[in-house]
């Protein structure tokens, strides 16, 4: 255990710069005292690491050093190899760096971890999209790249539903959210998200990005996610599904949505079974229900039953007035 907390300090020293005690303390979840303890352990063994006291000081290694990359586990191989997507980076055009990357890794581990994470490589791979969806085209993904690697200001122009519109934005990151990519970026001083595909175009500026200095992208986009969810508009809909039919309401409301409605412990007599789900946007639930087909039937509410009721009837008399104006050639 402590050889491994040992081998992420020279790291995180190796990766950040001078740390603080309490910095270091905070990345290793140990406290300031076990790291004063693991400091003089690596002095004692030879590693070129010192402290230094005052309001600019901390934990450093001496200018140029670096440490091998040893200690890494069988799991931590696996993991990092599990975590090269190519897709997302070929979008970034960082497809050939990250393959780089990776061989160089592999050429570094020993045999044993070597052997692991070929055959990981050749066993696993990761499809971040949904069936049947088509990847939306980002055709300035690689200038918003650039942009947040350089830290420039960028004029885009951004496709909202009344027109495009120009913007000066800051980029600060960019997220991939099941298979759609998102800007997060500093505008008039406030964080905002565009989506990648309405960006229509891109020029890089030369003036820089203010960066807040406790801004944190994964942090931000954990936060905004959360507030979406709890913000969006919702409607409780109990419903009756035949129980073999349950995994075409998951198709529907998302993976999952079944797990998360509170339901009936078994199906009645002719094998059907109530559920109580929340559904997003109340205004399309009812052509989302009407889209399971005839294994789902919506008892409550009323509305919702009768809005349902209605969009069938509509449906049913489209078809029908095609067949008249057929038979009437």
């Amino acid at each position: 255990m402590r050889a491994s907390r040992l081998v992420n300090l020279l790291l995180l020293l190796q990766a950040r710069g001078g740390q603080t005690a309490a910095e270091l303390a905070r990345e290793l979840e140990v406290s300031v005292r076990t790291v004063h303890r693991d400091v003089e352990g690596l002095s004692a063994a030879g590693v070129p690491i010192f402290a230094e006291r005052g309001p600019n000081g901390g934990i450093r290694l001496v200018d140029g050093y670096r440490t091998r990359l040893t200690g890494m586990t069988a799991a931590e191989a696996e993991a990092l190899f599990l975590s090269g997507l190519p897709g997302p980076a070929a979008q970034l055009g960082l497809g050939t760096v990250v393959a780089a990357a990776q061989l160089k890794v592999l050429a570094a581990l020993p045999p044993e971890l070597r052997s692991r994470a070929s055959r990981l490589v050749e066993r696993f791979h990761l499809d971040p999209a949904g069936w049947y969806q088509i990847d939306e085209a980002v055709p300035e993904l690689a200038t918003l790249a650039s942009a947040v690697w350089s830290g420039r200001r960028v004029v885009i122009g951004y496709e909202r539903s009344a027109g495009r519109v120009e913007r000066v934005i800051g980029p600060l990151g960019l997220v991939l959210k099941a298979g759609v990519w998102y800007v997060v970026a500093e505008v008039d001083g406030q964080i905002r998200t565009y989506r990648g595909s309405r960006v229509a175009s891109a020029t890089v500026t030369d003036a820089p990005v203010r960066r807040p200095a406790d801004f944190d992208l994964a942090g931000y986009w954990a936060e905004t996610s959360a507030a979406y969810e709890r913000d969006t508009p919702t409607v409780t809909v109990e419903v009756r599904v035949r129980a073999d039919r349950l995994w075409r309401v998951d198709d529907v409301f998302g993976s999952g949505s079944v797990a998360a409605a509170r339901s009936s412990d078994d199906p009645d007599m002719a094998g059907w079974r109530r559920l109580t789900m929340t559904v997003p946007y109340p205004d399309e639930a009812p052509g989302r229900m009407l889209s399971v087909g005839p294994d789902l039937e919506v008892l409550d509410p009323p509305e919702v039953r009768r809005q349902v009721a209605a969009l069938a009837g509509r449906i049913a008399e489209r078809y029908r007035e095609t067949d008249r104006l057929d038979n009437g050639r």
